[in-house]
């Protein structure tokens, strides 16, 4: 119950802030989308952020750890999830849904989610955080796109 007035306060706060800037749904208005692209970019950086948590679980039960492959996973993790909340935001949150849509607060909420999801990938290595994530994903997909 928290958790829902949390989130609906949230995309009231976002709404208001968002209102006067509502004009153009884009930055330059080209009219130029791809919707399945960036899904399935978003599902790509997960995978990649999956594997990379992986790879820092193996690396870490070496008897001799490789520091520098091990720096190399976790910047790649974390690079992967940045491109990820760049997604949500920047193309989905700032450009593509709109606060006239009926479902505007139950996308809002998911891609807010994943947001999160996205920053405990980048704070560990905890296989749920991507689980969470592809359900979040596929939840906002429907949401967004129906059953394409």
């Amino acid at each position: 119950m928290k958790k829902n007035a949390s989130i609906l306060i949230i995309a009231f706060a976002v709404l208001l802030i968002m209102a006067p800037l509502v004009g153009a749904h884009c930055e330059i208005p080209c009219g130029i989308y791809d919707d399945e692209l960036r899904i399935a970019l978003v599902l790509e950086h997960i995978t990649t952020i999956e594997k990379s948590m992986n790879q820092i679980m193996e690396l870490e039960k070496k008897d001799q750890p490789q520091s520098n492959q091990l720096i190399r996973w976790v910047m790649n993790k974390e690079e992967h999830a940045d491109k990820l909340q760049e997604i949500v935001s920047q193309y989905f949150m700032t450009q593509r849904i709109k606060p006239s849509d009926d479902k505007y607060p139950e996308k809002l909420a998911a891609l807010h989610q994943m947001l999160i999801s996205a920053m405990k990938c980048k704070q560990s290595t905890d296989l749920s955080n991507v689980t969470t994530l592809r359900e979040l994903t596929a939840k906002f997909k429907t949401l967004y796109m129906g059953n394409k």
